[in-house]
């Protein structure tokens, strides 16, 4: 005698089932609208605080710049385009534009190539290096305004310890009117802007160098390349992305350049130290002239902007593309 056994049909609430694919699909929906909510309340804040302290004040000080405005009210009194007139037919602003020409050539032709030189000498095996680094970064983590309030002391004719050191050792001509006299006073004052600003950049250059895997140099030194040939065919090929990120912000700060020029010589002697950001600080808190000095700094912006695109286009496509790629491969 033979028996059939039929699997025992199941009901109730403990039915084993899977889902119908319409409350699999709800399920995903209902995930993602919670995901969305949760990444645009996280950025909501951001958002706010970008367009509250960023784009309106660029936006009104676009606004401004069309009008004879003394910074009280609203601006009534529209002019057009005569205040950006004005600013191009200004000796002071085209001598900023110079000058800002000028810290840029200095920056990058001097400044740098010295924070590199010494982020190789501080990345070699240096007897208390760590506190040559601690000693050379320190200046960049001191304020514009203690900076050159110190080297306003220090640069003081025939006072400060400039002028004293060099009648020590017998160079009493070299000292004077640091920044008084107009054929010193942007001489002096990149040397200020270099003390404050190399150690950021050579601990930038550290952090690049000590990315490259050692096996690269110890490879080349097989290979019988010599110091130089290793700097050159190693290490600046493979530093050249942080090199690359140095350059734009001193670019930037170039042009931007305000609190120390203000607190060490305002601007002068005659013009003669002033840059873009002082000029709009003039007119606009000291002469109440806001319009113009809306122009000035809707200029500044402008220049900052064209800058930062065509160098992010032609100059650091490369990495972008690079990071890009990285990440979609991590993604996979």
């Amino acid at each position: 005698m033979t028996s059939t056994f039929l699997p025992e049909k199941r009901t109730g609430p403990d039915t084993d089932l899977p889902p119908p694919a319409a409350d699999a699909a709800r399920g995903r929906a209902r995930r993602r609208a919670m995901n969305w909510l949760t990444a645009v309340s996280f950025q909501v804040p951001a958002l706010v605080l970008f367009g509250v302290l960023v784009l309106l004040p660029i936006m009104f000080a676009l606004y401004a710049a069309f009008f004879r405005w003394g910074g009280f009210g609203m601006p009534e009194d529209y002019i057009g385009v005569e205040n950006f007139t004005r600013l191009f037919d200004d000796p002071v602003f085209i001598g900023d534009l110079w000058r800002c020409l000028l810290l840029v050539l200095l920056s990058l032709a001097l400044q740098l190539p010295f924070a590199l030189a010494m982020a190789v000498a501080l990345n070699q095996k240096v007897r208390g290096r760590a506190v040559y680094r601690m000693l050379f970064f320190a200046p960049y983590v001191l304020s514009e305004a203690i900076t050159g309030v110190l080297f306003a002391m220090i640069f003081a004719p025939g006072e400060g310890l400039a002028d004293h050191v060099l009648d020590g050792i017998g160079l009493e001509g070299l000292g004077g009117e640091w920044f008084a006299d107009p054929d010193m006073v942007m001489a002096t004052l990149f040397l200020v802007m270099t003390w404050k600003y190399f150690g950021f950049h050579m601990m930038l250059y550290l952090a690049g160098l000590q990315s490259i895997p050692k096996e690269l140099h110890e490879a080349a030194l097989i290979d019988g390349a010599g110091p130089w040939q290793r700097f050159r065919n190693v290490t600046l090929p493979l530093l050249a992305p942080t090199l690359r990120i140095s350059v734009f912000l001193s670019v930037i700060g170039a042009i931007q350049l305000f609190d120390l020029v203000w607190v060490v010589t305002a601007g002068g002697p005659d013009h003669h130290s002033e840059t873009m950001a002082v000029t709009m600080f003039q007119f606009g808190f000291k002469r109440y002239q806001v319009g113009y000095a809306s122009a000035i700094s809707v200029v500044m912006f402008g220049i900052s902007l064209v800058f930062a695109l065509a160098y992010q286009r032609f100059v650091l496509r490369r990495d972008l593309e690079g990071a890009t790629t990285t990440m979609r491969g991590g993604k996979q």
